[in-house]
């Protein structure tokens, strides 16, 4: 039904991708070039990834801060490579209060500068380390060319910052944050299939000694960085003299890292697993598993509509009432299609006299009639089979949008549709750069099994090459 008030996906994919986020009411452009208002459905879904996600990283022993808005302009040009970075995305704040400021502030891109300043203070020993903090926020970077949820001048994140006594803790400490908390977010939550790797010199976050990323495949064959987790050595330690007395009694210099992930993601669940109907959202991810909907009106229907909510919230489900009669049921219905709401239980006066109920699958697709007294088992049972489908889904997509590579010019023929796979030592420096002058990327360089690469160096690595949102 869905699939006349959208542009089909084969037709023009961008085009698709916007009539998705208005007609499923996720976001709306906001009045300034470049940012968005985020409408409550799509903050719902925000909402429920940034409730996993902080579960996970408290478990990995970080805790949440906040840390101010504005920075000193001076702060960021303490670390050149950093600042020559993000320079083009700035926005600077030259007046306030009607007056000129002595000092600009930059509107946060990021927050190593800051928090490092006060790392510096709050690390005395050794005994302080590893410091393990994690914030909450909105950042500004001056986007030229904006795309809702996947590139916009202001969006929302969290920033995980970190200082550790050794190099290998650090190393660890972001590895796992790579590996246990976004990896297994991913496949767990998103039911979405990502490359882990590590990117290239030329790919590297401003001041970083290793970026460690997770690109996840688009419907289009495009290639989404989902996440990342980076490794600062200690640039930034040395920038802002993030120093600690040793159980030895010397004066050390920290190792930091940084990490992050953003409304990016909610993007990239669209483009992931939406169809020509509309949103698909996995079911442990849906704020809304089942919608029950009331067909029509007739003598107790509504009542028992109400029942199958409380039975399925009794048993943990995510469940809402629609007994919305005034609205004719198949508008309804495509506005659930268009949501992605996993599971519609649909109760009429005719199903009910026959004690059964009609459940539609958002994702198997099909509808069947079930009775009421099995209802909440088949309830289930069908969104532990559908978030498992949705993820098998994806990966055989992703495997077969995928080709092995020998020769820069099939990598580049190969990424017109999806992404290739080539040695980086075939590849190399003067391949990538000779791919980047058709807008075409190294994503990460990852292993045949999938694991990371210490280095560039190692034996059997391979480059993933794709464009990129």
């Amino acid at each position: 039904m869905a699939k006349s008030v959208l542009t089909p996906q084969s037709e023009d994919f961008p085009r698709w991708y916007q009539d998705v986020i208005a007609k499923a009411e996720l976001a709306d452009n906001g009045p300034v070039r470049g940012t968005m208002v985020i409408r409550p459905y799509g903050y719902s879904i925000w909402e429920r990834m940034q409730s996993d996600m902080d579960r996970r990283i408290k478990e990995a022993g970080a805790r949440n801060a906040y840390f101010p808005l504005f920075i000193p302009e001076s702060y960021l040009t303490r670390e050149a490579e950093h600042v020559e970075g993000f320079s083009p995305e700035l926005a600077v704040v030259t007046h306030a209060g009607g007056k000129e400021l002595e000092e600009p502030v930059v509107v946060r891109p990021t927050s190593e500068t800051v928090i490092g300043e006060f790392m510096a203070k709050w690390t005395q020993s050794y005994r302080d380390l590893p410091l393990l903090l994690n914030q909450w926020a909105n950042v500004v970077r001056w986007e030229l060319r904006p795309r809702i949820f996947l590139r916009t001048s202001e969006f929302l994140w969290q920033e995980g910052h970190t200082a550790h006594a050794t190099e290998e803790d650090a190393r660890l400490y972001a590895k796992r944050i790579h590996e246990d908390v976004y990896a297994a977010f991913m496949r767990e939550m998103l039911a979405m299939p990502v490359v882990l790797g590590r990117k290239t010199a030329r790919e590297r976050f401003a001041g970083a000694t290793n970026t460690l990323a997770l690109e996840g495949m688009m419907r289009d064959g495009k290639a989404l960085q989902m996440g990342t987790s980076h490794e600062l050595g200690q640039n930034f330690a040395k920038a802002f003299d993030i120093t600690y007395l040793s159980d030895e009694g010397r004066q050390e210099l920290a190792w930091t890292t940084s990490w992050g992930t953003s409304t990016r993601m909610v993007g990239g669940l669209i483009m992931a697993h939406g169809d020509d109907a509309g949103l698909r959202v996995p079911p442990r991810l849906a704020p809304v598993q089942v919608l029950v909907m009331v067909v029509k009106e007739g003598e107790g229907v509504v009542e028992a509509a109400r029942q199958v909510v409380d039975d399925l919230v009794a048993q943990g489900v995510r469940a809402e009432l629609d007994a919305r009669v005034d609205t004719p049921f198949g508008r309804r219905a495509v506005d659930a299609e268009l949501k992605g709401i996993p599971i519609r239980v649909e109760v009429g006066p005719r199903d009910l006299a026959e004690g059964s109920v009609t459940v539609a699958r958002r994702i198997a697709g099909g509808k069947s009639a079930v009775g009421l007294r099995g209802l909440v088992p088949e309830v289930l049972s069908a969104l532990d089979t559908d978030h498992e489908a949705l993820y098998a889904a994806a990966l055989a997509h992703k495997d077969a949008h995928t080709a092995a590579v020998a020769t820069v010019d099939d990598a580049a023929e190969a990424a017109r549709t999806g992404w290739a796979t080539i040695p980086w030592a075939d590849l190399g420096p003067e391949g990538e750069a000779r791919l980047a002058e058709s807008a075409i990327t190294v994503r990460c360089l990852t292993m045949p099994d999938g694991s990371v690469p210490r280095s560039e160096d190692e034996a059997g690595v391979l480059a993933v090459v794709g464009r990129a949102y």
